[in-house]
């Protein structure tokens, strides 16, 4: 590629790599996330909830699959939103798509906790599927658009953590409710746990009005007046005849990029690692944590009542969360200095490690060793898999097909999202938690030994450099490529 047409020799475009990271950035980062806030709390809270549901609660025994499908349901309709937003969002842009998904959001929400029958409840989980699915789809590809390209793990790694939050926010507000008005487990608790998530959705429907297009998006699509206002509010000036030349240099590159092998190769490698990011089962102690835990008859979970039981297996799981958010922002320090391929390998290595560690003890009636086992898997997931995962699904795609690729990544994180919870009670009852974990700390290894040949190094580079790197180069040759740039001087000093 001539020089004239790399992104940093564009002056737009070299100012939006290199701006510094105001609380602007912050603040519409965080609104972008909340989907992921939303995404973390929808899918723990049905977790705490099915034993108190009236028409729900016998399930398990009666109906396996339907009770797989109670918990993983959302997951399946976030499939679905995923291949919605594909469809739309480089059509109608970032902003549009993430309005909207605030409203399904809330109405969702609204609906699952007011449902008089299990067909209700089950619709209203599909449906906020929906909404989880899309903005998965879109939140990182919107921050990577606008993200200085030595901060955009920092920011993108945001819907990570928002996630872990809601995780955490769903077992808070179980507790809380629970031990409020423990009278009312049956009758009302359970319908709070679920509307109260219609407070973040609203709260993101009212602001994200407010936030700014993707700045690349509108410049690709020659919406200068708005994109001129947009840059703004980064702080960025810009003419218009400055920003024709801009869409020239992306319009030359997307052109280039176009339904070559450079982003089949990127597909294969974040879709691999979204897969291998759900199939090692870092959703089971979040989804099924709570019931799990409450039958390893630990501590003070032995004796007492139904609640008291699942009162415990909440406050056990809360643990959980409170290391997973705490051991995300580990990869805050890590994700641009370290760097995306090397926390994964070591990522992948230490769930693997913890997993064995787990079916030891677990497989050697120590019971509380499962509980080690999660949290040591917990903590190398969270800092090093999660939120990488989500950075490479916005940041290996080009503008004008990041969406849809980004979207169709996001249905293949939410397909294996379902497949695992749905047939993780089968895994259960037939091979028993203990060979479960082990089974998952296989697949981790497997992770390691795809990644360490397929995986590149994107820190420190443009997100156009980022696919034109998979452009010229196999799939077994990226790697390689990715650390000549990094010594050439693309890479952070």
């Amino acid at each position: 590629m001539e020089t004239q047409n790399l992104p940093d020799s564009d002056p737009i475009l070299n100012e939006m790599n290199s701006k510094i990271t105001t609380k602007f950035y912050w603040a519409v980062t965080v609104l972008a996330t909340i989907g992921g806030f939303l995404f973390g709390y929808d899918t723990s809270n049905i977790g705490t909830d099915l034993g108190f549901i009236p028409f729900a609660k016998h399930l398990a025994t009666t109906a396996p699959f339907v009770y797989g499908y109670l918990i993983a349901g959302a997951s399946l309709g976030a499939a679905v939103g995923a291949l919605i937003a594909a469809a739309l969002t480089d059509k109608y842009g970032r902003k549009f798509l993430l309005i909207t998904d605030a409203a399904i959001y809330t109405i969702g929400a609204l609906l699952s906790a007011a449902a008089v029958n299990l067909a209700m409840l089950l619709i209203s989980r599909t449906f906020i599927g929906l909404a989880v699915g899309a903005d998965s789809a879109i939140a990182t590809a919107y921050i990577v658009e606008y993200a200085p390209k030595r901060r955009r793990g920092h920011l993108s790694l945001m819907q990570q953590w928002m996630i872990t939050w809601g995780i955490l926010g769903a077992y808070l507000v179980g507790m809380g409710v629970f031990f409020i008005a423990p009278g009312l487990a049956y009758a009302v608790d359970w319908r709070i746990l679920l509307g109260v998530a219609a407070i973040p959705s609203i709260i993101g429907l009212i602001f994200r009005f407010y936030m700014p297009e993707s700045p690349r998006w509108l410049i690709l699509h020659e919406k200068y007046d708005k994109a001129i206002s947009a840059l703004k509010r980064f702080n960025i000036n810009a003419t218009e005849d400055q920003l024709t030349k801009t869409h020239g240099v992306l319009q030359s590159m997307e052109t280039k990029m176009r339904a070559t092998p450079g982003i089949k190769r990127a597909f294969v490698v974040v879709g691999l690692f979204m897969m291998f990011q759900q199939i090692t089962g870092i959703n089971v102690p979040f989804y099924y944590g709570p019931t799990v835990i409450a039958k390893l008859n630990i501590f003070g979970s032995a004796g007492g009542s139904y609640l008291s039981k699942a009162v415990f297996g909440i406050e056990a799981s809360s643990i959980l969360a409170v290391i997973n958010v705490l051991a995300t922002l580990i990869g805050f320090k890590l994700i641009d200095s370290y760097g995306r391929r090397s926390l994964a390998l070591l990522g992948y290595s230490g769930m693997a490690l913890f997993d064995f560690i787990g079916t030891v003890l677990y497989m050697d009636h120590i019971a509380v060793g499962l509980l080690i086992g999660f949290a040591g898997f917990i903590i190398f997931f969270a800092f090093a898999v999660g939120g990488t995962g989500w950075l490479l699904q916005g940041e290996y795609f080009p503008t004008q097909y990041r969406g849809l690729y980004a979207s169709l990544i996001a249905v293949v994180d939410w397909i294996s999202n379902f497949a695992i919870i749905e047939i993780f009670p089968a895994m259960d009852l037939h091979i028993g938690l203990g060979y479960t974990m082990a089974v998952f700390g296989v697949l981790s290894v497997i992770a390691v030994i795809i990644f360490f040949f397929i995986m590149p190094e994107t820190k420190g580079i443009s997100v156009e450099e980022v696919t034109e790197m998979f452009e010229n180069n196999t799939l077994l040759n990226v790697k390689n490529a990715s650390g000549t740039r990094e010594s050439t001087g693309s890479g952070d000093k």
